[in-house]
């Protein structure tokens, strides 16, 4: 159980940091254009609400999600721009080299975070974690010209929990021996992985706070919750539990695929369309991982953000979209409302599995699958070279043929305006800023 006492004669057993990105799509904008620094700014024109912002947006009162109708009339002068995901990829690449250059062991945990292990590098790198941490921090912000919050601690949990301490550009270090003098300010619902269904039965137990739950005993955590939550418990005591994941991604539970698109439509044939582009792409990802689904989920999202779908099992696993289409249309036709506006479609596939191996049956189903199988291997080898949709079913060639958003919601962002020499539109260079005229 957690007390002031230290856990081990050393203030880091191990040395463990996460580094955030401040506002990081909107951090990349106004790296590749000084002239937007210092002024409110959000991304997600396309989609037409917030999907990121700086902070002199949210000083103006301006959240994530909020429409940029509402947007505007909070802050007029607000700088509005597309999303651009080639760059902010790319600067999210330059992130995790720039951090491999202290340490291998490196987990990247999404587009504009990742947890490093610095354990036993002192002596190598000659400069205590602390150091190692500020020359991170201070390599991030120079080389990609915006800020980091970083956390310094001796686990996973209580680094995230540095990282958030002070933000933005903040540097918090919390050895093993003071762990209690901050868990004692943090929220419950504050510590990583902790929901509000959990928060809430905590609550009616009468933790508060992140050191009330830490001095729970771990019979009363074994009795009342799940093994995650007991191994959050280990590490608010300070103990090394949550390995970091570093080696590449090589399966997954379940596959999504999500597309907005603008205006709105009630045209049935329209919005299936962009749910069968959603069906190939998902099952495009799954044939990568040689994974089929044993089950999945479609939706439609109406214009005021609600949702109707419906959920299907399949008599066989699969990752074929003509397969799955088929058994979606009649349903889709039951969920889909002509007196409603849509603006996105998705499909979930879950319940995966490892591509099964083919034995012969009496009824030909094996010859069927066979002959899809070789079908779809060609097709992918096709969009491997020449383009994801280059070849597409029918049910998908409205969407492809038309632009995803349409009206001052399709403008192009700045680095898919230009092809740099020896690019197309297809393949791109590595370099995620374009900074002059292209002669």
């Amino acid at each position: 159980m957690l007390t002031s006492q230290p856990l081990s004669l050393y203030s880091f057993p191990r040395a463990i940091v996460h580094i955030d990105g401040d506002a990081f799509f909107a951090s990349c904008e106004q790296a590749r254009n000084p002239s937007y620094k210092g002024k409110p700014l959000i991304t997600g024109k396309e989609r037409g609400i917030a999907s990121s912002l700086s902070y002199e947006a949210k000083a103006m009162g301006v959240k994530r999600g909020m429409r940029l109708s509402e947007i505007k009339k909070l802050c007029p002068q607000i700088i509005i721009l597309p999303s651009d995901y080639e760059t902010y990829c790319l600067l999210s690449k330059r992130l995790f080299e720039i951090v491999r250059r202290y340490t291998n062991e490196v987990e990247e945990y999404s587009i504009d975070e990742c947890f490093a292990d610095l354990t036993g590098l002192r002596r190598p790198l000659r400069m205590n974690y602390t150091m190692m941490a500020e020359r991170i921090q201070k390599d991030l912000a120079i080389e990609l010209g915006f800020t980091f919050s970083v956390g310094l601690g001796p686990n996973k949990i209580i680094a995230k929990i540095g990282s958030k301490w002070k933000k933005p550009a903040g540097l918090t270090v919390i050895p093993a021996r003071e762990i209690h003098l901050y868990l004692e300010k943090l929220p419950v619902e504050k510590v990583w992985g902790i929901g509000p269904q959990t928060t809430a039965y905590l609550n009616k137990n009468k933790v508060f706070t992140a050191l009330d739950y830490a001095r729970k005993n771990e019979e009363w955590i074994k009795k009342r919750l799940t093994r995650p939550f007991l191994e959050i418990w280990k590490e608010l005591n300070g103990h090394f539990v949550l390995p970091l994941e570093t080696k590449e991604k090589e399966d997954y539970a379940s596959i999504q695929k999500v597309k907005t698109f603008t205006p709105p439509s009630r045209d049935p044939v329209y919005v299936f369309s962009q749910l069968s582009k959603n069906v190939e792409n998902a099952c495009m990802k799954a044939r990568r991982y040689k994974l089929e689904a044993m089950r999945l989920y479609f939706f439609l999202k109406t214009q005021d953000f609600n949702y109707r779908g419906a959920e299907i099992k399949l008599s066989r696993s699969s990752a074929f979209p003509n397969e799955i289409i088929r058994i979606i249309r009649p349903l889709f036709h039951e969920v889909f409302d002509p007196a409603l506006e849509y603006r996105a479609t998705g499909v979930c596939l879950f319940k995966l599995k490892p591509q099964s191996s083919l034995q012969l049956d009496l009824f030909g189903e094996v010859l069927a699958v066979e002959k899809f199988r070789k079908i779809f291997e060609s097709v992918d080898v096709i969009r491997n070279k020449y383009g994801k949709h280059t070849v597409c079913l029918g049910s998908s060639l409205l969407a492809n043929k038309s632009s995803q958003h349409l009206n001052e919601r399709g403008d192009l962002s700045e680095r898919s305006k230009f092809l740099l020499p020896g690019e197309t539109k297809r393949k791109r260079l590595g370099i995620p800023m374009f900074l002059g005229e292209v002669i």
